[in-house]
């Protein structure tokens, strides 16, 4: 009786994992791949090189253009000459991927009170979209944001932390 009863345990445990065996799926119906992407000799130093960056994206733009960052001086919003070479590379690569959007992000140093901050927040944003309208870009395509001093990147009470915060980003939406 005891081996009867070993042999239905042993056969009612084989039906229930031949049960849970999943059935082929069609190829249309699976997510992205997880295979790793096509990899590359560099020519330089003949290491393998991924290169998963699609172009118009936004690690396409990050990667493209000298920045994404723009400064400012103390409660200005002033496009000075280093920042008109940034934005410049930044209209070329929108002008280059006409559908692509962007905000531009505003942002201060900790000094001043929020709505002072929020406000000349504003104006850096306004002042990079501007410029870039003026190279041509759409303005349509662009939005702006402050942040004011809510968002540091540095957070010291000097001036390098405070030089760092006051800044406009442009952020390209995938």
């Amino acid at each position: 009786m005891a081996k009867l009863t070993t042999k239905l345990m042993f056969t009612a445990a084989l039906i229930a994992v031949a049960g849970c065996a999943s059935k082929p799926k069609d190829i249309a119906t699976l997510g992205p791949s997880t295979e790793a992407p096509p990899q590359q000799t560099n020519p330089g130093t003949g290491s393998t090189v991924t290169d998963t960056v699609v172009p118009g994206s936004a690690a396409d733009f990050k990667r493209s253009v000298t920045s994404d960052t723009i400064h400012f001086a103390t409660d200005m919003f002033d496009i000075d000459p280093e920042s008109r070479a940034i934005l410049d590379t930044q209209a070329a690569w929108l002008l280059k991927y006409p559908n692509a959007r962007a905000t531009i992000e505003g942002h201060c140093d900790e000094r001043g009170t929020r709505e002072y901050n929020l406000a000349l927040g504003d104006r850096r944003a306004t002042a990079a979209k501007n410029y870039l309208a003026a190279r041509g870009i759409d303005p349509s395509r662009l939005t702006t944001i402050s942040y004011g001093k809510e968002r540091p990147i540095a957070l010291g009470s000097d001036e390098g932390s405070w030089a760092q915060n006051r800044r406009a980003v442009t952020i390209v939406l995938s």
